[in-house]
């Protein structure tokens, strides 16, 4: 594929789209408005799952089912090309009660997902989390033993250098001010960098997608959705698996550090963290884990992520200028839809064959004419 390509947005949906491209011999440039891997996708949790994934459409599972089990193959190559581990483990999930056993059991069966139930009862001494506090969290827990986990900030590390690795030129620092239009293309980007020319252009750009595309996607419905997040260190981590109670989540890392989050607040491109938010989720996560009272937060930080309609994001090309594409508005769920989203739509760019039925995720657009392909 011989064609220059500029994606906007060098998050982990931009990397990996990128990084695809060039083992399809594209020549690639990224444009990243701040630091490479620094918004959104650094600080979400890396949980590849929904979190109660039976709440969740059919359109968000096929999505995140198919991209998690690419995830060891993909993860595996990134460490041995670039050096980094981005330290995938399959640490297994646990979903505290309250949730609706019988929707889960019948939702884990048709789909042959392996689960167990723990008892949560007494003085808690599950083989897997010795801490949880009974009162907390009494009757069954779900357990999902295949879920898994992924260290965001060196998933990111590693995919930078990859894409390096294969010649992809990544312009930090660099803002997008106007996608320049001549007979129903983009001619060319202006930007802080200068003026950029290529011969298609994907935006990747996250919270900020909609407002790069302007008048070009009246359509299109991503909007941020601010989310805080606590960071603790212990010397031996207090549970092993993630854990789930409605919205909350707690990420043991293998390093002792543990994760908590996550708020969701419509604030606009407010990125600031709050002590409103920080002592929420403290005393959630604390009525679930006692031993947090004993210990400091080590960090708190927010990060804004492209929320959309029922999470369900937006892969494909515009319906009138024929050298722009997307992929942007997964939500809570782009680093667990990045392999998937990068094949989706680099097969759509190429005409090759779709692993699945992609239509639920070119309805943002709204495409009603056979796509262009490249040569």
């Amino acid at each position: 594929m011989k064609q220059d390509v500029i994606v906007i947005g060098a998050g982990i949906i931009g990397l990996a789209t990128a990084e695809r491209l060039l083992m399809q011999g594209a020549k690639v440039t990224i444009l990243e408005r701040n630091k490479t891997g620094q918004e959104s996708s650094w600080a979400g949790g890396g949980i590849l799952s929904p979190l109660c994934p039976w709440d969740y459409s059919d359109e968000v599972t096929r999505l995140t089912s198919y991209s998690a089990d690419q995830f060891p193959a993909w993860v595996s190559v990134l460490h041995n090309m670039s050096g980094i581990d981005p330290e995938y483990e399959i640490s297994g999930m646990r979903i505290l009660p309250p949730y609706n056993m019988e929707i889960a059991q019948q939702w884990c069966s048709a789909r042959g997902i392996k689960i167990g139930q723990d008892a949560i009862s007494g003085a808690v001494s599950t083989r897997s989390n010795l801490e949880i506090d009974t009162n907390e969290a009494h009757g069954h827990a779900l357990f999902m033993p295949d879920i898994a986990q992924v260290r965001n900030p060196r998933l990111l590390r590693a995919l930078q250098r990859r894409v390096m690795q294969l010649g992809g030129e990544i312009m930090e620092n660099c803002m997008v001010n106007r996608l320049k239009t001549v007979h129903q293309r983009i001619q060319a980007i202006t930007s802080s960098c200068g003026e950029l020319v290529a011969d298609h252009y994907i935006v990747s750009a996250g919270a900020w997608s909609k407002e790069i595309l302007g008048a070009h996607a009246p359509k299109l419905d991503i909007k941020p959705i601010r989310g805080q997040m606590l960071l603790f260190k212990f010397e031996t981590p207090p549970v092993h698996n993630i854990l789930v109670k409605n919205d909350l989540y707690i990420i043991p890392r293998r390093d002792g550090h543990l994760l908590i989050g996550s708020t969701l607040e419509d604030v606009g491109f407010d990125k600031q963290t709050t002590a409103s938010a920080r002592d929420h989720l403290l005393t959630r996560a604390q009525a679930i884990l006692p031993s947090l009272y004993k210990i400091p937060i080590k960090r708190h930080w927010s990060g804004l992520r492209p929320a959309s309609p029922d999470n369900i994001p937006t892969m494909g090309q515009h319906p009138i200028i024929r050298n722009l594409w997307i992929n942007s508005g997964h939500f809570r769920y782009g680093v667990t839809m990045a392999p998937a989203s990068a094949e989706i739509l680099v097969n759509e760019m190429t005409g090759a064959p779709q692993p699945l039925d992609i239509t639920p995720y070119q309805t943002g657009w709204n495409i009603d004419q056979e796509p262009a392909r490249l040569k």
